[in-house]
């Protein structure tokens, strides 16, 4: 196999880490007007504060995958990297300043004692979790069906060209599919009322989830899939399907784990749609981007695989160490009342 292909292989599997990992922690940011409300305001407070403590020890950590893959396509295919990031610079710009404005509110919600200063905080979060969750999907939606790209890589494009109605609907199913991880992850890692709650939010866009998901991977497949994607297609609406199934039995991780998958085999099979090509190109599909022609010289691919080889268990058993020492359930029976101004 060339070290492309390799490469190749190995974003995918880096943004496959970042959508799994990153989407219930936007689910869960999504979700907090939702599953945060309370009888008073006492219990409104506790609630969000349970629903921010689950994801408080892993969300940042959720994060360095987007940045390990951006870094991946820079050094393994510079040629895709400078393409693709100079086509989206105003879609990735809006998800950065939604990265930072959700971090500032994750960290600085507790540093006040005032209830106008959660709030906003509040709303910083949710703001910061949908909108890289829809701009993330509209994004890869719109490389997935090609972009105008001349001869010289460069894109010729402008920003109406990345709002196809069916890119807009990619960014629909990103959203419904990290707000039921969300929900499912919640439903995990809480008890009492406000996991009842989470099982039953999961259900309702659980639903949506299948229904857009389902519509948008026909609209694609039917333009720029194979045999190997149709299959990962159909194992992914299985999953979603059963993850749905296991939550009306109160089968709390089966569920979890049953969006982990969907998501999982989403990102592979538009990778698989994607491949050998990285980024196609709508004007003339022999000005494409290609695993061969976007790639980085071979010295460079060998020396970045053995790096690779060597880092990669130690980052993937600190953050499973991580999860496994923040496994427990909480609830807000765990939480001291907090006082509002």
């Amino acid at each position: 196999m060339e070290l492309s292909t390799v490469w190749f292989v190995i974003i995918a599997v880096l943004w496959t880490g970042y959508f799994v990992l990153e989407g219930f922690d936007f689910g869960v940011g999504m979700l907090l007007p939702v599953l945060g409300r309370g009888g008073d305001a006492e219990l409104t407070e506790k609630r969000r504060r349970v629903m921010i403590n689950t994801i408080g020890p892993v969300w940042d950590g959720n994060e360095v995958w987007v940045i390990t893959a951006a870094g991946a396509m820079f050094a393994a295919f510079p040629h895709w990297y400078a393409t693709m990031f100079s086509a989206f610079y105003l879609p990735l710009l809006l998800i950065l300043v939604a990265l930072i404005v959700r971090a500032l509110g994750i960290d600085y919600r507790p540093k006040r004692d005032e209830a106008q200063w959660r709030r906003n905080c509040d709303l910083a979060i949710t703001f910061g979790s949908t909108v890289p969750a829809f701009v993330w999907g509209l994004a890869f939606t719109s490389v997935v069906r090609g972009l105008p790209i001349n001869a010289d890589k460069d894109f010729t494009g402008s920003l109406l060209d990345l709002f196809h109605p069916v890119a807009i609907l990619g960014g629909l199913v990103t959203v419904a599919l990290f707000l039921t991880h969300g929900a499912l992850f919640t439903a995990l890692k809480t008890m009492g009322p406000i996991s009842d709650d989470a099982r039953r939010v999961a259900a309702r866009t659980g639903v949506v989830a299948a229904v857009l998901a389902l519509v948008l991977l026909v609209l694609l497949g039917t333009s720029n899939g194979n045999a190997a994607s149709w299959v990962t297609s159909v194992l992914a609406a299985a999953a979603l399907v059963g993850s749905l199934v296991a939550n009306s039995r109160d089968r709390n991780g089966w569920a979890f784990l049953g969006t982990f998958v969907a998501i999982a085999l989403a990102v592979v099979t538009y990778f698989l749609m994607l491949f050998p090509n990285v980024m196609p190109s709508s004007t003339n599909p022999a000005w494409s981007l290609t695993t061969e022609n976007a790639s980085s010289t071979h010295y460079t691919l060998t020396i970045m695989t053995w790096v690779a080889v060597v880092f990669t268990p130690v980052v993937l058993l600190y953050q499973s160490w991580t999860y496994w020492i923040f496994r427990k359930r909480i609830g807000t029976q765990h939480l001291p009342a907090t006082s509002s101004h």
